[in-house]
């Protein structure tokens, strides 16, 4: 059934931001979808905008505003190197703009994709969300940044907001940097897969279906205890883990890993996302190797398309 006013969710045509952007319009809700790039085919109209477009966004919502699912961002560490300025406007100051528009709009929820890149390294696990955080990123900076700005509006102008820290994202549409997507696209072509490092490097894994559902959880609670929640795909696998499990799918899969730490990620030990499970009633809903075997499946016809 659809619900009253519109939801905008921004980087929709992203990894994240259109998955979740096609689960709320298949089960009825009103949704408002922008991208600064419409990108790749998507299941629904995108409205072409830039989050420093503010008047544009203005005019999209005027017509009232139900609550905001932001996932509009530079994704990930290795996004932006060269130009930390772009991950400052794009980042921070595209966050605050749409907190802005979400207060003035009356948004009566704000739901902020934050990253586990806000932790930096971390002690050993499992590691809870209230340790000190320690960003050795601009980009992890700029998700600690956004955090403390849906924070703030919360206490200050009463707009409801809560950040999900999510974990290294994979699956269908994924365009930066995956060691997953590598390994199984080089597999298939029959190519070989050879990293210097991350033999014995943990990385932990959500499938872009259940970030997304997190994400959802998180906007429907009517009332939330906590600011900010850590979701993964509840697996703490190192990549000669995760190649191994490629080359169950995949016989014959050449790959090949140096030991040490990736060098554009932080070491991070098992988090913690008991408090997701309570209060989002969130769960991973499939193991690593099946949602592995789907991406596979994705893949290989992609290759075939193109």
């Amino acid at each position: 059934m659809s619900r009253p006013g519109p939801v905008l969710v921004t980087g929709a045509a992203g990894l994240l931001g259109n998955k979740v952007r096609q689960f709320l319009e298949e089960r009825g809700d009103s949704v408002i979808a922008v991208d600064r790039s419409k990108g790749m085919k998507t299941f629904g109209p995108v409205t072409e905008c830039d989050l420093a477009d503010v008047h544009h966004m203005h005019a999209l919502v005027r017509n009232g505003l139900r609550g905001v699912i932001h996932c509009g961002a530079h994704s990930g560490p290795m996004v932006a190197r060269e130009n930390p300025f772009s991950m400052v406007e794009v980042n921070i100051v595209g966050t605050a703009n749409m907190l802005e528009i979400a207060r003035i709009h009356g948004a009566s929820r704000f739901i902020y994709c934050s990253s586990t890149s806000a932790f930096g390294p971390t002690p050993p696990g499992p590691v809870p969300e209230d340790i000190a955080l320690q960003p050795k990123t601009v980009y992890g900076a700029s998700k600690v940044a956004g955090e403390q700005l849906v924070s703030t509006y919360a206490s200050q102008y009463g707009l409801d907001g809560t950040s999900l820290r999510i974990s290294w994202v994979f699956g269908p549409r994924r365009s930066t940097d995956c060691a997953i997507r590598t390994m199984i696209a080089d597999a298939q072509a029959g190519s070989r897969t050879r990293f210097a490092f991350g033999k014995d490097f943990p990385r932990q894994y959500i499938y872009v279906d259940d970030a997304a559902n997190a994400l959802i959880q998180a906007f429907d609670r009517p009332e939330l205890p906590r600011r900010v929640y850590t979701v993964t795909g509840g697996t703490y696998k190192t990549l000669g883990e995760i190649a191994d499990l490629v080359r169950s799918i995949i016989p014959g899969a050449d790959i090949e890993l140096g030991a040490g730490a990736d060098p554009v990620d932080d070491l991070q030990h098992e988090f913690d996302i008991s408090a997701a499970r309570r209060d989002l009633d969130y769960a991973p809903r499939h193991d690593l190797e099946t949602r592995l075997r789907t991406y596979a499946a994705w893949l290989a016809e992609q290759s075939k398309a193109s």
